[in-house]
């Protein structure tokens, strides 16, 4: 394929399957300038990976995988500077909400409790939210689908912990 041809074929890929991109960035930013900044990041990375995907993966597993490890490293550099910027002035961070998209109070809910997931799970919750099979979580995590059927039973429990402690209040 020519590179007119690779770079045509990403493209249409990726458009073909750009709502990966902002389920992955919205579930790990809030902030809209961070989240804009992780989807360019993630096109950056997937257009840097693609002379390597090879087809035995379909191109939305491979991009999960991709955009997943690119939101965790972003995720946790972005704390990382915010914890840095809490400690230097006092100042707390505000997260906001997804601006655009307003999400009903139980979304809103939803994700307030994914953003205390750690990194794997919140990737783990987002996949299966996706309803993507365990055996394409596993590939995409590079963990087994035992071991995906039990972390995402165990978040499904806190989240309903979670929703069962809200509705107390």
């Amino acid at each position: 394929m020519t590179s007119h041809g690779a770079h045509d074929a990403f493209l249409a890929s990726l458009d073909r399957h750009r709502g990966i991109l902002f389920k992955v960035a919205n579930a790990y930013c809030r902030d809209p300038a961070s989240r804009e900044d992780l989807v360019q990041e993630i096109v950056l990375q997937l257009w840097r990976a693609y002379p390597r995907f090879d087809g035995r993966a379909k191109f939305s597993t491979w991009m999960y995988r991709i955009a997943v490890n690119v939101a965790i490293s972003f995720y946790r550099s972005e704390r990382r500077t915010a914890e840095r910027i809490e400690h230097s002035d006092g100042a707390q961070i505000e997260e906001l909400a997804a601006p655009g998209a307003q999400p009903d109070d139980n979304a809103a809910f939803l994700y307030e409790i994914i953003d205390r997931f750690d990194a794997l799970s919140r990737a783990l919750m987002i996949l299966y939210l996706d309803d993507r099979p365990y055996s394409e979580i596993a590939e995409i995590l590079g963990i087994t689908q035992t071991n995906v059927a039990t972390k995402i039973s165990r978040l499904k429990e806190q989240l309903r912990r979670g929703v069962a402690a809200h509705a107390v209040r």
